[in-house]
């Protein structure tokens, strides 16, 4: 997290300024903040770009649960339809297919629950950092003027 350096960096320049007297104001250098401020313009986008490549990978991982969900059922059906030859083998078959059936359904929504959990998790980390860093950049503008 670039990003992050950056306005550590910020911070670290604002505790290094001079103070001025009876004041709770600081000298800082314009430039020098303003060019880390730069830096952070250019980096934002690529933090950007990290989000949404999470929400495409999590979109990626529900359709292929989605697709190995189908996949077990479809695989429980075809067991089933090779088994209805006898009586008994038929009965355990439709048995074994709502086992199979729920455990692929019980699977699937986990799975997806899951992946759900970890990208909002993740999302929410990197909202709270670059929210947190807003702050601070208000904060450190506010102090500026």
């Amino acid at each position: 997290m670039e990003v992050l350096t950056l306005l550590e960096t910020i911070e670290d320049m604002l505790s290094r300024s001079t103070n001025i007297p009876f004041t709770n104001k600081s000298l800082v250098d314009k430039e020098e903040i303003m060019s880390v401020v730069s830096e952070i313009k250019l980096k934002l986008p690529d933090e950007l770009k990290q989000a949404k490549w999470v929400k495409e990978e999590r979109q990626k991982i529900l359709v292929d649960a989605q697709k190995e969900a189908n996949q077990l059922i479809k695989e429980a059906e075809n067991r089933i339809i090779a088994m209805i030859d006898e009586h008994e083998i038929t009965k355990k078959a439709y048995e074994q297919k709502t086992e199979i059936i729920d455990s692929a359904n019980a699977f699937s929504k986990d799975l997806i629950d899951g992946t759900k959990k970890y990208a909002d998790e993740i999302l929410a980390e990197l909202e709270k950092n670059l929210e947190e860093k807003l702050e601070v950049i208000k904060d450190n503008r506010k102090e500026l003027k």
